[in-house]
């Protein structure tokens, strides 16, 4: 890895979002489709600069940095309420697992117009009873000529309603136990058979869908690794983000923007930061936010050395989400009959209200909480595997 001088690129990439990030912050959380112009245009201006893909190849549209790079950029970018979700997950894992596993002609054909933003990549893996074990999938792909016929349901499939191209794991032999019996695809979310309808979130947001497959074909050249080997391919997705990147707000209003709130809410006549209860939840939110930054600083360090970093992300967003409920619960009580009105057209990063709304879904994606914990008992603790009495079952006989 080629020494990065990371101040020097701080600097720079803080200077260059200083000129160009305020022109494309989000203004409106309900106009999906004008914020998506505005996030495809901020990505292409990414692409243009060096800044939209950092840690995939130059040949294919990215920027060839280091994930050191890549995490001092999301930092700085974070600074700004901007619209980066629509691209989140599709050059988080889908493009990256792609450019691993695709034949080289296929990665040139797709991969640069995702980077630049001109296509939006999904990551079709929850189903209705398959999510923290996703081995407990259940839509079926049957082998037929060149391909494959798909037929099931997928769940909670990010931006699936805007998706160009998308990833998959589906289940091919139901006779294996069930990690043995998956394969890995990526296709054409505009292929026949593909029904795309969007889930309505509590506080309005339209980012999660359920997609159906009736009889969809997927060539077996857009397999990504053998037949059988989709569980593992799968975790490979998952561990490509090495270091899980989240602002300290878990993606809701500051501690800062907390105590602002506090200082100018009243308890009995008196300004609520002068409060004995609000105070310890600003205490114990200032304590495990350093914790964090050390954590964090930890887990920055290695990467710098080219070190895999342990399971510091699964600390690091257990807590994160836990803290944001609290202080968007607080900030509520704070607010009084005024908590109640929810402004739909803000963000979850700008409103308590909707913060609040939002925290449930957090403590759910990318690993509940219950599984967090266990990767924290097993990884970190060294504490024995939890009793598994569908291990080595046919998954048919389940």
């Amino acid at each position: 890895m080629a020494h990065v001088n990371i101040d020097a690129y701080r600097e720079r990439a803080r200077d260059w979002l200083r000129a160009n990030a305020p022109a494309f912050v989000r203004t409106s959380q309900i106009d999906v489709a004008g914020e998506l112009a505005k996030a495809r245009a901020w990505q292409a201006l990414k692409a243009a600069h060096g800044y939209a893909a950092i840690t995939l190849p130059e040949q294919y549209g990215g920027a060839g940095g280091t994930e050191l790079e890549k995490i001092v950029f999301t930092e700085e970018e974070l600074a700004y309420d901007l619209p980066t979700s629509f691209y989140g997950v599709s050059l988080g894992m889908p493009v990256p697992i792609f450019l691993r596993h695709a034949p080289e002609a296929a990665k040139m054909a797709l991969a640069p117009s995702a980077i630049r933003g001109e296509q939006i990549w999904c990551q079709l893996f929850s189903e209705p009873m398959a999510g923290s074990d996703l081995a407990a999938l259940r839509l079926q792909a049957k082998r037929q000529g060149d391909g494959w016929v798909l037929n099931g349901q997928k769940l909670w499939t990010t931006w699936a309603q805007f998706a160009d191209w998308g990833v998959i794991v589906v289940r091919t032999d139901p006779s294996v136990p069930k990690h043995a019996g998956l394969t890995y695809f990526y296709l054409n979310m505009h292929s026949p058979g593909i029904e795309v309808r969007t889930v309505r979130k509590l506080g309005g947001e339209q980012d999660v869908n359920e997609v159906f497959f009736t009889d969809v074909f997927v060539p077996d050249e857009q397999r990504l690794g053998a037949v059988g080997e989709g569980f593992r391919v799968a975790l490979e997705t998952l561990m490509i983000e090495r270091y899980a990147i989240a602002d300290e707000g878990g993606g809701g209003p500051s501690l800062e923007s907390f105590i602002s709130l506090a200082k100018q809410a009243r308890i009995g006549g008196r300004s609520a930061f002068e409060d004995g209860e609000v105070r310890k939840v600003i205490a114990d939110a200032f304590v495990e936010r350093q914790g964090l930054r050390s954590v964090h600083l930890r887990a920055l360090q290695a990467i710098a050395r080219g070190v895999e970093p342990g399971p510091e992300g699964a600390i690091r967003k257990l807590l994160v989400a836990k803290t944001r409920y609290k202080l968007a619960s607080m900030a509520l009580e704070l607010m009084g009959p005024d908590g109640v009105e929810l402004d739909v057209e803000l963000s979850v990063r700008a409103d308590f209200a909707q913060s609040w709304l939002d925290a449930p879904a957090l403590r759910i994606a990318g690993g509940t909480d219950e599984i967090l914990r266990n990767t924290i008992a097993e990884k970190i603790l060294r504490l024995p595997q939890d009793y598994r009495p569908d291990k080595g079952v046919p998954f048919n006989q389940l």
